[in-house]
Parts: structure tokens; C-alpha cells; sequence
């Protein structure tokens, strides 16, 4: 029987891990930056959320065993890798064209007036991002691995329950934490450094793009 010192360990571990599989930096990072630059703290939290909804889906398959799920995901690796890949490109080219002149610009109009649609969109978008992103199911399988060596290979659903809301946790305040300091330089940022911003963060992300992609041909050749 699983004790309440059990229940914290499995908390705190679960926000750890949530923490370990948000912090690096990634394209994903760059993303919400770049967005909470342009649009402030809130678009950029959402943005970052869609990625954390993505860590607790993974951290759920690994931790209640969705073994079908988990080997779905192992079978179409390759294509799964592919669209994440042409996804980032995307999202990189987008960023890097992208209008430097924030008040001046008509999407960025469009976006105020039809705020919980975009918002969702955002959200949506990164999730995308996140979820097609494999490998994140190997690093969970391990790091979940480690925490059941921890307690003593002790399971339950309610114990797996408050890993993976620990997982949600620590990704959230990531993400909270990362959009809540950048956005304090939001109202600082003018036309030029917004176009350099772009320039960086688009660049940065069609790199992961195309570094996947490449890995991808690597291996099929």
C-alpha cells in the first residue's frame, strides 16, 4: 500500500520531469518568445501550454501503460518525425518573414478582435508541434522508469494520476515562469529589435526543421 510520503515523491518527481522536459531550449521555446515579444505574456503562456498539454499526454501513455498508443508512436516514427520536422520549417519561415511593425500590423488587428480564437489557435499550434515530437515518449519511458525505481516498483492509477499532474505542474510553471519575465521587456521592444527577434528566433527554428529532416533522410538512406 502506497504511503503519503509515496504520494509527495511521486508529486515532486512528476515536477521535476515536467520541468526537465520544458526547460531546454528548443524550437518550441523560441516560439513562445518570440510570441510573448509580439503579443505579450498572455499569447505567449498559451502558446507554452499547448506544449505542457503535450508533456501530460506523453507522460499519461507512459504512465498507465497505453501500450497500444506508446507502439502506435514507435511504428510511424519516421512519419511522425516528418511532419514535426515540415511543421517547423513552417513555423520558422513564418516567424523570420514576419512583420517587424507590431502596431502597425493588420493580423496583429485581426488577432485582437477575435482574441479566444487566436489564443486557442496558439495553444493548438504548439501542442502540434509538441506532440509530434517522438522522442519525448523515450525520454518519459526513462525518466518514469527512474521514479518507479524510487518508490519500490509501487503502482497504483491514483499514484500514476498524481505523476503525471506533477509532469503538467512543473511544464506549466516553466512556461508561466519563461512568459511572465519575457513579456516585462514586451512594451520595450520596438520595430528593430522585433525584426532582429524574428530574424533569430525563425532562423533558430527552421534549423530544428531542417536538422530533423536531415536525420530523417540520413536514416532512410
Amino acid at each position: 500500500m502506497m504511503t503519503a510520503g509515496t504520494y509527495i515523491i511521486l508529486i515532486v518527481s512528476g515536477f521535476v520531469i515536467g520541468l526537465i522536459a520544458a526547460v531546454p531550449i528548443g524550437p518550441v521555446n523560441m516560439l513562445c518568445i518570440r510570441r510573448t515579444f509580439a503579443y505579450g505574456s498572455l499569447y505567449g503562456f498559451l502558446s507554452g501550454l499547448g506544449a505542457a498539454l503535450a508533456d501530460g499526454v506523453f507522460a499519461a501513455i507512459v504512465g498507465f501503460g497505453l501500450t497500444t498508443i506508446a507502439q502506435m508512436i514507435q511504428t510511424h516514427f519516421t512519419p511522425i518525425e516528418i511532419v514535426g520536422g515540415l511543421m517547423l520549417l513552417g513555423f520558422g519561415v513564418h516567424s523570420f518573414m514576419a512583420s517587424p511593425n507590431m502596431g502597425l500590423d493588420e493580423k496583429l488587428k485581426a488577432r485582437e478582435k477575435n482574441g479566444r480564437a487566436t489564443l486557442a489557435r496558439a495553444m493548438a499550434s504548439t501542442f502540434a508541434l509538441a506532440i509530434t515530437n517522438p522522442a519525448t515518449l523515450f525520454s518519459f519511458t526513462g525518466m518514469f522508469a527512474a521514479v518507479a525505481g524510487l518508490v519500490g516498483g509501487q503502482a497504483s492509477y491514483f499514484g500514476t494520476l498524481l505523476l503525471v499532474c506533477g509532469v503538467l505542474a512543473g511544464s506549466t510553471t516553466w512556461w508561466f515562469t519563461l512568459t511572465t519575465i519575457t513579456g516585462l521587456f514586451h512594451a520595450k521592444i520596438d520595430a528593430r529589435i522585433m525584426g532582429l527577434i524574428n530574424r533569430i528566433s525563425g532562423g533558430v527554428v527552421t534549423l530544428f526543421g531542417v536538422l530533423i529532416l536531415g536525420d530523417v533522410i540520413r536514416r532512410i538512406l
